[in-house]
């Protein structure tokens, strides 16, 4: 079974929709090779919701996004999805291959019944019309990243997860991949679920933070996150210091 056809059972099997929530995963636990990747892990996803999810590398986060999607199967916990819930996905990276040579808009078409009109505004909302003829593998870490968000944007998802999108791209390129993101939220009916390293970025935008380390160890708006025991013993009071800095700062730009 491939991992598309595991995603479908899973809602099916799990998700009944009865609820006010998008996505409601319950006391979420995985376990692989007997270690402890998720434990006892809950998280509600609502309408026009934006959370991040934050943590240290091995935290667990790519792991609950997964099993969200239905990649992975709980060991415990129960996972419901809105019936009829269209969710896109932003993997963290895909490694395209030049030996066989696919346009941008091939790519993000492929197994996609659109039509032109909604590729041209789907590739103006991103950014892309000029690389739309470029094989993928000479696009740059930035333009990838939005060719893959305008795949994801194609069937006009309620849902968008993203896995850590601005990870391999520069400064300016990470903060122009974010202020995209920012305008979709904003413009969009959308709820956004985000598992991101970029602090600064993620505090400026976000609704809500989730500080993931195989449990949840605080979660809320993130002016509130950053003032938690559990956010300094993980980041440091310096960069607690430094988002208090920063949330100020934004606050009176804005």
């Amino acid at each position: 079974m491939n991992a598309a056809d595991k995603s479908g059972n899973l809602q099916k099997a799990m998700g009944n929709g009865h609820n006010a929530y998008l996505v409601d995963a319950r006391s979420i636990t995985v376990t692989r090779q007997d270690k402890v990747i998720l434990q006892d892990v809950s998280l509600s996803i609502g309408s026009h919701d934006f959370i991040t999810i934050i943590g240290p590398n091995g935290a667990g986060k790519s792991v609950l996004l997964k099993t969200i999607l239905g990649f992975f199967q709980p060991d415990k916990g129960t996972i419901q999805i809105k019936d009829g819930l269209k969710i896109g996905y932003v993997p963290q990276r895909i490694t395209p291959d030049n030996t066989m040579p696919i346009s941008t808009k091939k790519f993000i078409t492929l197994r996609k019944t659109v039509s032109s009109e909604n590729i041209k505004k789907i590739a103006k909302e991103t950014g892309i019309e000029k690389i739309l003829d470029k094989p993928l593998f000479v696009l740059s870490g930035g333009e990838l990243q939005r060719a893959l968000l305008a795949r994801a944007l194609l069937d006009e998802p309620d849902l968008l997860i993203l896995d850590e999108p601005a990870q391999n791209l520069d400064i300016s390129g990470q903060l122009a991949f974010y202020k995209l993101i920012e305008r979709i939220f904003k413009q969009r009916n959308i709820s956004i679920l985000m598992v991101s390293h970029d602090l600064h970025m993620v505090m400026a935008t976000t609704k809500k933070v989730v500080c993931l380390y195989h449990h949840i160890c605080c979660s809320g708006e993130p002016h509130v996150v950053t003032k938690d025991p559990e956010f300094i013993s993980l980041f440091g009071n310096d960069m607690a210091r430094m988002m208090a800095v920063y949330q100020h700062d934004h606050h009176h730009k804005h």
